[in-house]
Parts: C-alpha cells; sequence; structure tokens
C-alpha cells in the first residue's frame, strides 16, 4: 500500500488503507486526470507528491460514481475541472452536505470544502480518455472507463476481489441493473488484461475473467433466491454482512 504503481502504459494506482481503495491517474493528451483520488488527507498529500514526481500537469479529475470515497480533492491536485457522469454529478451536487459529513466521519484530514465539486463530464469525453461505461448498477450514473488502446479497464466499484456487489438503495432492481452492466464490462474486458476495481488488488490476465465470474455468481443466486457462495464473505469480512443482507431484502422484494 502507499505508493503509485504503473500499470500499463499511462496508467498508475496508488492504494489506500481505507478499504483498499484505488486512486487512479491516467495520462491524458493534454496531461494527468486523476479518478478516484483518496482517502484521507495524507494519503492525498502523498498522491500529491508522487504526481509531482511524474512531472506532468494535472488537468482533470473524474469521479466513477457519487458516493463520498469517489468524490474527494486536494488543493494541490489544481483548481481544475472535476467531472462525473451527468447523472452522477447531479446526484453528487445534491448530495453534497452528506458526502461532506460522511467524509469527515470516515477519514481524517480530509479537505471537505473540494468534496463533490463534479461537473457533468461533456458527450465527447471531455479530457478523459477512452470509452466511458456508464450504467445504474451499484450507484446512479456509476461509469466505468475503458482505455482498450492500453488494455486496461477502470471498473469502478465493480469487479472488486474484497467487495461484494453492492446494492444502490436509491434505486429498484439492482439484480437487473447488475445483470446489465457485467454483460457491458464484461464485453469491455474482452479487450483488456489489466482491470482495475475501485477498492482492491488490481486483476491481471485470468484473474480478470474470474472477477467477472465472481459478480456473476453472486447475482445468479439472488435471482434464484439463493444464498451465494462467495469467498468475498465469511468470518474475515464480517463487515460485509450488514451490506449482504440489505442485498437480499432488495432481490427478494423485486
Amino acid at each position: 500500500m502507499g505508493k503509485l504503481n504503473q500499470v500499463a502504459d499511462g496508467v498508475w494506482v496508488r492504494q489506500s488503507e481505507w478499504v483498499w481503495s484505488n486512486s487512479i491517474v491516467v495520462r491524458g493528451e493534454d496531461g494527468l486526470i486523476l479518478i478516484d483520488p483518496g482517502i484521507d488527507g495524507s494519503e492525498l498529500n502523498q498522491l500529491a507528491d508522487d504526481v509531482d514526481r511524474l512531472g506532468i500537469p494535472v488537468v482533470a479529475g473524474f469521479c466513477t460514481h457519487p458516493h463520498w470515497d469517489h468524490l474527494l480533492w486536494h488543493p494541490r491536485f489544481g483548481d481544475v475541472p472535476r467531472y462525473a457522469t451527468p447523472a452522477a454529478a447531479h446526484l453528487a451536487s445534491q448530495a453534497r452536505e452528506r458526502a461532506q459529513a460522511m467524509a469527515a466521519e470516515s477519514a481524517s484530514g480530509i479537505p471537505l470544502d473540494v468534496v463533490a465539486l463534479v461537473t457533468p463530464l461533456p458527450a465527447d469525453g471531455g479530457p478523459v480518455p477512452g470509452e466511458i461505461i456508464e450504467h445504474q448498477a451499484h450507484a446512479v450514473g456509476h461509469a466505468a472507463v475503458l482505455l482498450a488502446d492500453r488494455g486496461v479497464l477502470l471498473a469502478g466499484d465493480m469487479l472488486s476481489d474484497v467487495l461484494i456487489p453492492l446494492f444502490d438503495f436509491r434505486q429498484d432492481d439492482q439484480v437487473g441493473a447488475y445483470e446489465a452492466a457485467l454483460g457491458r464490462l464484461g464485453e469491455a474486458a474482452r479487450h483488456v488484461d489489466v482491470v482495475v476495481p475501485g477498492h482492491g488488488a488490481v486483476a491481471e490476465g485470468p484473474e480478470v475473467a474470474a472477477r467477472l465470474a465472481a459478480d456473476h455468481a453472486y447475482i445468479d443466486a439472488l435471482r434464484r433466491g439463493e444464498e451465494p457462495v462467495d469467498a468475498r464473505l465469511g468470518p474475515h469480512a464480517d463487515w460485509l454482512s450488514g451490506p449482504h443482507r440489505s442485498n437480499l431484502e432488495q432481490a427478494r422484494g423485486r
């Protein structure tokens, strides 16, 4: 944990100690785009040091979805545009005070005045390279980023080795939304050999298909009304038992 690692050409990842969160740095045409930087203030500072060492200016930020831990920033990254999908940007602006409160409660030293200051990504993707894959699983306006030319999929809070699929309480039929999203991410994954999840280890090679299979198996079990058999659940991950029960309830109440 704690160091910026290059995982592909022009793609770097730094993992936080907080729920194995991944800050992603992508080289675009005009400079660097920071995707979901986090988590506490000291880590944001260290990320800024790492970025300084790359010697390339930060030109934009991007948040994959409007949960507080993906809406963070630091003044040292610069006063540059920070984007999200239009749906995610709308929700982030509506829920900004809640995101600030959750950030203050959950981590330390976060610059709260810059939390959730995101604007809608233009239709052409603006400075964010690659293809934006928007879906409604996990959060309103959730986006993955496919960098097909570099063989990388930035999956947001999907395809994790530590997190089960987590449903969005704001939206109905998350089972259906996950099925649709996994179908689209599966298509994208055919073009890559590296997947970077929002939380957990970077997947490479055969592990990419294994991540897709694990999320599919979890959702398929819920579709059938069964208890999933999932290595991400168990005594080692008691903290997931509450979200898992909530998933079961939402699936049964479809």
